[in-house]
């Protein structure tokens, strides 16, 4: 809008300049100069003695009119539209975090692991679960033996004292010399939901009371058991920045 209203103004001006200029020129203008015709001049009678033949007249010439000097045209006024002006660098936006999946529907894939069974209690679950991690990590280490995906805990009974668990690590090959307590099996299949916890161990009390109240509002029933995936190694990382996949298997 303001280029449209300088172009606009810049017109009106040279116009003004234009009819300003020619107007004067007419002003500037003599007016045509009269052409003054000479009376005859009286003959004279002869004298006797010889004729004499008058004297011709002599025709004034006439008065060169004066032509007004064009009018010199004005300079057209300089255009103000604004100079191109290089185009501004797009700042690159910060990534922006999308919102964790919450009850996501999946089907689980049944994988091969290494796992150990333990018992905890709840004072002291999250060291129990790292301890059970060192243990598979040493025996793979031991046997060279390298991870096929995240370490996993599968809860199989709870009550109010503790719970019972099987912490498994997937194995594209069959460890040896296994110890009692250790056994290569399969992880759980099936369909599923999915949530997602970010944050400390004991903090995931509030992710599993949201993950109770979602599947009693979708009338949803689970088994009797729920699986940990371990995003970030338990065993390296932080605890208050562990993130961790909750999924519900579902009847």
């Amino acid at each position: 809008m303001n280029t449209f209203r300088r172009l606009a103004l810049a017109a009106l001006i040279l116009a003004a300049a234009l009819s300003l200029g020619l107007s004067g020129a007419l002003a500037q203008s003599p007016a045509p100069a009269a052409s003054a015709s000479p009376s005859p001049a009286p003959s004279a009678s002869p004298a006797p003695a010889a004729s004499a033949s008058p004297a011709p007249v002599a025709t004034p010439s006439p008065a060169a009119s004066a032509s007004p000097a064009p009018a010199a045209s004005p300079a057209p006024a300089a255009s103000t539209s604004p100079s191109p002006t290089a185009p501004a660098v797009a700042a690159t936006p910060a990534p922006v975090q999308t919102a964790d999946p919450f009850g996501l529907e999946t089907t689980l894939e049944s994988r091969k692991v290494v796992m150990v069974k333990g018992t905890a209690n709840w004072d002291s679950a999250f060291d129990t679960l790292v301890d059970a991690f060192k243990a598979l990590n040493t025996l793979l280490d031991k046997q060279g033996i390298k991870h096929a995906g995240n370490s996993m805990i599968v809860y199989t009974s709870t009550d109010d004292t503790g719970f019972t668990f099987l912490a498994e690590i997937p194995v594209e090959q069959d460890p040896k010399n296994l110890p009692k307590d250790m056994s290569v099996g399969k992880s759980p299949e099936g369909k599923a939901l999915k949530f997602v916890h970010r944050g400390s161990y004991d903090n995931m009390d509030n992710t599993y009371e949201a993950i109770t109240n979602h599947l009693d509002d979708k009338r949803l029933e689970a088994k009797d058991t729920f699986i940990e995936e371990y995003l970030t190694d338990p065993l390296k990382t932080a605890e208050d920045k562990l993130v961790i996949n909750v999924f519900v298997p579902l009847k």
